[in-house]
């Protein structure tokens, strides 16, 4: 009886331990910490006359879209290899920049040491998984129609206002369309109430309490103020 309650267990440990190898590793959270300091993330990607390397999304199409090979089915994969020894192995030779960018950024580094193959595995399917053309025109798209909006409304949008108040629905806090109809002739109010926070004004919130937005300037707080009365 003992031996066979020792194997068991002996079965189980060997298990957890498989399974542990085996987890996935976190791809956004490893090119964030061993990527960012030289490569920029945005999608759209953000580009600065000091920069050290391409932003990501360059470094993703150009490997993609150079990838030679007869079976389109093995085009990303061929890319996660190439990614994997590149990083810890790279060279002139090897890269996919054009020789303009190659003079103004030089070859990369080898990060040997300092990434392993399975972070390296993780960040490279990341990497072609996200940075895509199709997210990159969903990303611009986005921001294209936010740059549409009215100033107030970006304003509410970036200080994460519609994620308490919807426009025309209670939630968290009172709707907007509410907020517009009670206060519609005295604009001071919400402008209070922003700057300052807000408690125990509206029963739908059942005290919930609204905090203070002391960094928004004096005019930002005004054009988010008579943005919301507009919804009224």
């Amino acid at each position: 009886m003992f031996k066979n309650t020792l194997i068991l267990m002996i079965i189980f440990l060997l298990s957890a331990c498989s399974h542990e190898q085996k987890e996935e590793l976190d791809g956004k959270k490893l090119i964030e910490e061993k990527c960012s300091s030289c490569h920029n993330l945005d999608l759209p990607p953000k580009t600065f006359a000091d920069e050290v390397a391409p932003p990501i999304m360059a470094v993703s199409f150009h490997i993609v879209g150079f990838m030679q090979t007869a079976d389109e089915s093995m085009r990303i994969p061929k890319a996660v290899a190439f990614v994997k020894d590149y990083v810890i192995n790279p060279s002139a030779k090897k890269s996919f920049c054009d020789k303009k960018s190659l003079q103004e950024y030089g070859v990369m580094p080898s990060q040997k040491g300092k990434v392993s193959e399975e972070e390296l595995d993780a960040i490279a399917k990341y990497m072609f998984k996200h940075f895509t053309q199709k997210n990159l025109n969903d990303a611009q798209k986005a921001i294209n129609t936010f740059n549409k909006m009215p100033k107030g409304e970006q304003l509410a949008r970036k200080n994460s206002c519609l994620s308490c108040h919807k426009i025309k629905r209670d939630t968290v806090g009172p709707s907007l369309q509410s907020i517009a109809l009670k206060y519609k002739d005295t604009q001071v109010k919400i402008e209070n109430a922003i700057k300052n926070g807000s408690k125990q004004k509206w029963k739908s919130s059942r005290g919930t309490i609204m905090p203070p937005f002391k960094k928004l300037s004096k005019e930002d707080i005004q054009t988010l103020s008579e943005w919301i009365l507009s919804l009224k």
